[in-house]
């Protein structure tokens, strides 16, 4: 959706190109979101090429874009709690390595 926002007159083959899928998965997903109501295929009124088509994301394609993203950004943001947990235990762990090292008085034996 984010492509087909910022370069609504990709072809559908260099947009299968552009998200480094098949263009028939790339039509299949176009066919979908336009049977949804969230794009719009507009054609070229002044080409001479009419198979050519604008894909424009609707306000009902763009809500969904927005809800997409946000719950996208939502579990990112949990992935990354997530990580700093285990960076600080491995940090913590580190440390008290490095402790047992330098002190080998306190291992126990």
């Amino acid at each position: 959706m984010r492509a087909l926002e910022s370069k609504p007159d990709l072809s559908q083959r260099d947009l299968a190109r552009e998200l480094g899928v098949s263009l028939g998965k790339t039509h299949y997903c176009l066919r979908a979101l336009i049977d949804k109501g969230h794009v719009k295929a507009v054609n070229f009124k002044n080409s001479g090429a009419k198979h050519r088509y604008i894909y424009c994301l609707t306000p009902k394609g763009i809500a969904a874009k927005s809800r997409i993203m946000r719950r996208f950004l939502q579990r990112k943001i949990e992935e990354r709690e997530v990580l700093i947990k285990e960076i600080n235990d491995l940090e913590r762990d580190i440390r008290s390595a490095d402790q047992q090292i330098s002190n080998p008085d306190s291992l126990v034996q």
